[in-house]
């Protein structure tokens, strides 16, 4: 019998390293548990992709605090994706168990600090490769962690109606934070600052603009990260709304998290290591955090009477400015206290000159923290209304006669090149600045002295060797000269991630060039195919302009552009800058410009038509407002939008025309644009900013309401008065006849799509005002699209004469 019994024995033995994996990696049954330590505090999923257990936390270079969480285990980073107890960190010996009740995480004592709130009797747990914990009740779902996202969620998992992500309080703070992303009741996506600790949700400073209107079929549904790595909301009708641009070729991780400073980004990163890998964003929400998160309430993205720049990857970073220190050292993003106090008792000796001066910062404000507006006022006269003035801790002076007064505390600061003036900051006489030096307008005096020291040193070397010097120099340049016909701005252009390419390598893509997709101002399109493992179609500009001109636009393209990122932009791959060829390589779109869209074939659906003026609209309010560097399109027209496969509208050629730089000036040289579109400014001499665009788009809105051209030429002679749209479109407003505008679409003349279609004709009527005065911005365009806001009567947009 004992010998029957041996080869069971050794079976039995043969399972036990197979079950101890079993409940390392994956699978786990009831009572499975982990201790916070320092070794094996965590369970891995099947492949070892993320662990779930005890992530530890450093406090004063110690491991004795820890997190409960899921995290990235095979990258160097170890990236949290989900944490329970961000508020209350466990000690080390705490304890986490999966019971019959739900996973149960206890301190050293025993005493619960967290429980996963589980329906049914618990049967087992798996960590799953796709960064999912599940708890299982026999056959069906008890709890997951997908269901409770913290403040990111990855590819396969959904946020439902009313789900919410919230943002950690820092990077290493994972306490509840002052941000907070949520798909509404409604089905709008929007982003809110909170006032913690009520947790009091102020206004949106995004919204998605998918609450649907009057149409409930339209709201937005779900949030949905899907398994391929694409970000977007699926409508009610099953319709989906993009928001990331299109994840990049390849093996990547991707993440969407909302990070400390309220910027929702979409994060990949290659699976394989080498060392010098990051997460690096595909697509950010808002734009420009500093200047989107505006909010009477609160203190904006950084605390009170701090300063918000952005800095790389869409990020705020905030700083106190002279004369104001941080409440919280440790705390970066947080509140700012004044160094000195200013009371208005009569208890100050000497003159107000003598006790207080002003530190300058270039283009900042405190939009919200104003008191008095003198006007019309001097620069001098603003200082010493403040200066004199107990209550004043800033004075902004803009516009050359505006004077604006601030009181304590500041809110939502913030350096907005757009602005054009200074903050003149109140400080006692011989407090030190903090803010950076780049900022303020000042001079150092010691680090003169330590130029003119360094100049004079650097004077006597060269005497001492002027014939060495002089053939390095020499030598050095010509090698210079040498590269530089051949070796592109790469310098610039290492953050953008666009790949460069030989010229070689293109005209093999493009079998020599061989089919032409279509002409522009700055050369030919040509479709292209590029074997990267699969084949990717790519549409490839060969730049033929004047040399000095083409190089010029070229090389701001690849600065501005490959850093410019947006679902309604058509995206830029690459580029080949090798000796006199430069070409651009963009993604293909498959369904062409939406000319041919709208005037060749059969009439487009109303409901495409609208998500498109939707597409557009947004992707310009990109370009004027929210992208880092402005961008004046200047040749919007129905083939320079392209459509990709769900029919997204997709703005090309943004950035081939004269850049309004930010430290340029607002004039713009040569008359850019097609007949049609191109704005009364341009022969007026007036200067040339964004409202050129906002015209260019009114004439395309009102084609994509009437899908007919801005001018036709064969209009018989008893329909004169049609050939120019935007004079019919303003007498079928005015006369009530916007069904003869849509060409009696029944779609468009629904009773409750009659309202968007009289909104979107106001809208373009007003787009396409003489006087750019009259014109809307971009913001505001798209608020009036969405319903926002009203939209008032429009005038007669071509009052005293005919435009081009």
């Amino acid at each position: 019998m004992a010998f029957a019994l041996l080869p069971l024995s050794y079976f039995l033995l043969f399972l036990l390293p197979n079950f101890a994996l079993a409940q390392n990696r994956g699978n786990l049954t009831v009572g499975a548990s982990r201790t916070a330590s320092d070794q094996n505090s965590s369970w891995l999923s099947p492949s070892g992709v993320f662990a779930f257990g005890f992530y530890p936390l450093n406090k004063n270079n110690s491991v004795d605090l820890f997190l409960l969480a899921i995290w990235y285990a095979n990258i160097p980073e170890k990236t949290i994706v989900w944490y329970s107890n961000g508020d209350y960190p466990a000690p080390k010996n705490s304890k986490v168990q999966l019971t019959d009740g739900g996973l149960v995480l206890t301190d050293p004592r025993g005493g619960e600090l967290w429980r996963s709130p589980t329906s049914g009797s618990v049967t087992s747990g798996a960590m799953t490769d796709a960064g999912n914990f599940v708890i299982h009740a026999g056959d069906s779902v008890a709890w997951e962690s997908f269901e409770h996202p913290t403040d990111t969620i990855l590819p396969s998992q959904i946020l439902e109606r009313e789900g919410v992500l919230s943002s950690r309080y820092s990077d290493t703070n994972f306490s509840r934070g002052r941000f907070q992303l949520k798909l509404q009741e409604d089905g709008n996506l929007v982003l809110a600052s909170v006032n913690l600790p009520s947790n009091h949700t102020n206004e949106p400073y995004y919204e998605s603009g998918t609450d649907g209107d009057s149409n409930s079929s339209s709201a937005g549904f779900q949030l949905i990260f899907n398994s391929s790595a694409y970000l977007y909301i699926l409508r009610a009708n099953g319709q989906k709304f993009p928001l990331s641009s299109d994840p990049p070729l390849g093996n990547f991780y991707h993440r969407a998290t909302l990070n400390f400073d309220g910027v929702f980004t979409h994060y990949y990163r290659p699976i394989t290591s080498t060392g010098n890998e990051r997460w690096t964003p595909i697509w950010t929400q808002p734009g420009n955090i500093c200047q989107a998160s505006r909010v009477n309430a609160g203190s904006g993205v950084c605390g009170f009477n701090s300063v918000c720049t952005l800095i790389q990857d869409q990020r705020a970073n905030c700083e106190c400015p002279s004369g104001y220190s941080l409440l919280d050292p440790n705390d970066q993003h947080g509140n700012c206290k004044p160094n000195y106090t200013q009371t208005c008792e009569e208890n100050e000796t000497g003159p107000m000159e003598d006790l207080y001066g002003f530190e300058v910062l270039m283009n900042t404000d405190w939009p919200t923290s104003d008191y008095a507006l003198l006007q019309p006022f001097t620069e001098e006269g603003c200082r010493q209304s403040c200066l004199q003035d107990c209550m004043c801790a800033v004075a902004i002076f803009r516009s050359g006669d505006m004077c604006w007064k601030k009181k304590l505390p500041l809110s939502n600061g913030r350096v907005d090149p757009n602005l054009n003036g200074k903050a003149l900051i109140k400080v006692r006489r011989g407090d030190v600045p903090r803010i950076k030096p780049e900022i303020l307008v000042k001079q150092d005096k010691n680090r003169d002295g330590l130029m003119v020291a360094g100049a004079v040193l650097l004077s006597c070397s060269i005497f001492a060797n002027l014939l060495l010097v002089g053939a390095i120099c020499l030598g050095c340049f010509l090698i210079h000269q040498k590269k530089h016909k051949r070796v592109p701005h790469q310098d610039n252009l290492a953050e953008t991630n666009l790949r460069c390419f030989d010229y070689e390598e293109l005209v093999e893509a493009t079998d020599g060039f061989k089919e032409e997709l279509g002409r522009g101002a700055f050369g030919i399109v040509y479709k292209g195919v590029l074997s990267v493992g699969s084949s990717i179609p790519v549409a490839v500009k060969k730049l033929e302009t004047v040399a000095r001109d083409g190089m010029k636009e070229f090389r701001t393209e690849l600065k501005v552009i490959g850093q410019t990122h947006h679902k309604n932009l058509v995206r830029l791959l690459g580029f080949c800058d090798d000796g006199e060829h430069q070409l651009l390589v963009y993604e293909f779109l498959s369904n062409g410009t939406l000319s041919s869209f709208l005037f060749v074939g059969e009439r487009p659906s109303w409901n495409k038509r609208v998500q498109i003026a939707f597409g557009i609209a947004r992707g310009l309010l990109y370009l004027h407002e929210e992208c880092s560097t402005q961008i004046i399109h200047c040749d919007i027209k129905p083939q320079n939008v392209l459509l990709d496969d769900c029919y997204n509208a997709r703005i090309c050629d943004f950035g081939l025309a004269k850049l309004l730089l930010l430290d340029q000036s607002d004039t713009l040289t040569a008359i850019r644009g097609t007949k049609g579109y191109v704005a009364p400014d341009w022969f007026r001499n007036l200067p040339i900013t964004v409202k050129v665009d906002v015209y260019s788009f009114g004439v395309l809105l009102l084609e994509i309401i009437s899908c007919r051209k801005s001018v036709e030429a064969d209009i018989d002679g008893t329909n004169t008065e049609k050939a120019i749209l935007t004079d019919w479109a303003y007498d079928c407003y005015c006369e009530g006849s916007l069904d003869a505008l849509v060409g009696h679409d029944a779609d468009a003349l629904d009773l409750d799509e009659r309202r968007k279609l009289e909104r979107f004709v106001m809208v373009g009527l007003w787009c396409v005002q003489e006087d750019p005065s009259l014109r809307p911005f971009m913001k505001q365009v798209v608020q009036m699209l969405e319903g926002v806001v009203e939209v008032p009567i429009p005038p007669c947009p071509c009052p005293f004469s005919i435009t081009f």
